[in-house]
This record gives structure tokens, C-alpha cells and sequence, in this order.
């Protein structure tokens, strides 16, 4: 959200600002708002490539967001062990550092491509685009990004996909769709995770979950989901078979197929970073 955390500039989106770069120079010859908007214009312009270059293969894509530690790397796993029978699944691992959660995914026996990006606190368009490279989407139908764990930056950044599902485990708390409503409102999902802990966490309430998130004008469907015991996976699996079909209506039509991208969350991000370069000390 600003300089301190490094989620202005990426590794995918540097070249940008380096010398000779597209944006490495602003009217005025300074780093100022001009920069920010440029990339967030440069990101969104990258996306679309990204999603031509997935329709072309017919692989629909999909964003998962969550905080740190809801569970979104055992529930993929679960997910292959399910439906990769039927399914030639992808993944693209977003991470700050290491490369375990895609080696996790590939012993399933899935291609798993690991993107670590240092300080950035979320993937973008850029990022997943280099990732691309490495992948063979003709072999491909369903594709998952795992974006950094983080409730705030994943949700307002356009990287090509589709959909987005936003993960809720019962160990964070109900309110969280209240308090972090930028990420809940760009959900297509929201699934609460680790729901076999509910017997023992008597305070999350789905139903308050849920309350909050229909507060946000999100219609979203909410589905309680358990890797461990597999509790409601079915119904997640019955998701992703609906979601397949509606991508694959919309390619008849020639449509495109878009998540619920919050673009007020960019504006955030331009709002801090302005004030941090106006007052960088506080």
C-alpha cells in the first residue's frame, strides 16, 4: 500500500520504472501520483492481454484470496484428489518467499508454478504473465492463482482471471467481511474454511459471516468446506463445474468473462501512496 511494504512496485511490473522504462520518467520529471496511475493503468492493460491469451486456450481461471493460514493450499489439494481425474488442473503459487506450497501442489502431480515476490503483499498482471511462460494452457481447463495471503491488496488488482474466491476460515472470526470490505466485496464465492472446527468454535456464526457479507451488497454464494474432512466439498466442486459452464456459454457468445474487480481499492492504494510521498515520515 505504500513504499514500506513494496506492493507499489513488483517484480513483474519494475521494468516499468527502470531506466528507459515506460514509466520511468513523469511529466514533471518526478515519482509522483502520475507513476502509480500508470501502472495501475499498465496492470489493467496487461490483465486483458492475459485473459485474450486464456480464452484462446478455453482455461477458465481462477483467484483465491485469503489471509495467511485459512487453508487455501489444502483445500487445492483436496480439490485434485477430487476432480483432477476429470479435469487437467494448473496452479500458480503466490508467495512472498520459498517455493513449498507449489511443491505440495506438484506432488499431487499437478504443473505448479511458484511465484515469489519478495516484499509485494499481492500478485499482479504482470507477475502472472511471466508465470505463463512456463505453463502449457493447452493442456489445461481450470487454472487456480493462490494470491499472497493478505485480506487487503490481493482484491484490487486485475490479473487476467475470471473469478475470485475469497477464503474465510473459522479461526479469524465472523466480522471479517465487515472489517475487510474491499476483499468481500470482489468475492464470486466466499468459502469458510476448516468448518469442522465449528463444533469447537462456538463464536463464528456462518450465519453472521453471511449476514456481513450481503451488507456489501454481495450476492455471492457461501459455502462451509472442510479439506481435512472434506465437509461440503461436493457442493464446491459443484460450483466450479457451474462456473465452468457459464465460461464456457460466454466463449460461444464471444463474451468476456470478468470477476467482481473492486477498482475503489486501487484508489486506496493511490491515496496512501500519495500521502507517503507527500509525508514519508508520517
Amino acid at each position: 500500500m505504500c513504499d514500506s511494504c513494496g506492493c507499489n512496485v513488483t517484480p513483474g511490473n519494475k521494468h516499468l520504472l527502470e531506466s528507459n522504462g515506460k514509466l520511468s520518467r513523469t511529466p514533471d520529471g518526478k515519482l509522483a501520483i502520475t507513476v502509480l496511475q500508470g501502472l495501475l493503468s499498465e496492470n489493467d492493460r496487461q490483465a486483458q492481454l492475459n485473459r485474450e491469451h486464456f480464452d484462446r486456450h478455453r482455461v477458465l481461471v481462477i483467484n483465491m484470496m485469503s489471509s495467511p493460514g485459512s487453508g487455501k493450499t489444502a483445500l487445492l489439494e483436496a480439490t485434485i484428489e477430487a476432480i483432477g481425474p476429470e479435469l487437467n488442473i494448473g496452479v500458480i503459487e503466490g508467495d512472498l518467499e520459498t517455493e513449498r506450497d507449489a511443491e505440495r501442489i506438484r506432488a499431487k502431480g499437478v504443473p505448479a508454478i511458484q511465484i515469489t515476490t519478495g516484499s509485494a503483499c499481492h500478485l499482479d498482471a504482470h507477475m502472472v504473465h511471466n508465470a505463463l511462460h512456463q505453463l502449457d494452457l493447452g493442456r489445461l481447463d481450470l487454472l487456480f492463482i493462490e494470491n499472497v495471503g493478505n485480506l487487503v491488496c490481493p482484491a484490487s488488482f486485475d490479473l487476467g482471471h475470471h473469478r475470485n474466491v475469497t477464503l474465510l476460515s473459522v479461526t479469524e472470526g465472523d466480522d471479517k467481511p465487515a472489517k475487510y470490505p474491499v476483499m468481500f466485496r470482489a468475492a464470486d464465492a466466499m468459502l469458510i474454511t476448516k468448518a469442522d472446527l465449528l463444533r469447537v468454535l462456538d463464536d463464528f456464526q456462518s450465519a453472521a459471516a453471511e449476514h456481513y457479507l450481503r451488507n456489501l451488497a454481495n450476492p455471492a454464494p457461501v459455502l462451509e468446506v472442510s479439506a481435512k474432512t472434506r465437509q461440503g466439498l461436493t457442493a464446491w466442486f459443484g460450483w466450479l463445474q457451474q462456473e465452468l459452464q457459464r465460461y464456457h456459454q460466454y466463449l460461444a457468445q464471444g463474451k468476456p468473462l470478468y470477476p467482481r474487480i473492486q477498482p475503489q481499492g486501487q484508489a486506496a492504494h493511490a491515496a496512501v501512496y500519495v500521502n507517503h510521498q507527500l509525508h514519508p515520515n508520517g
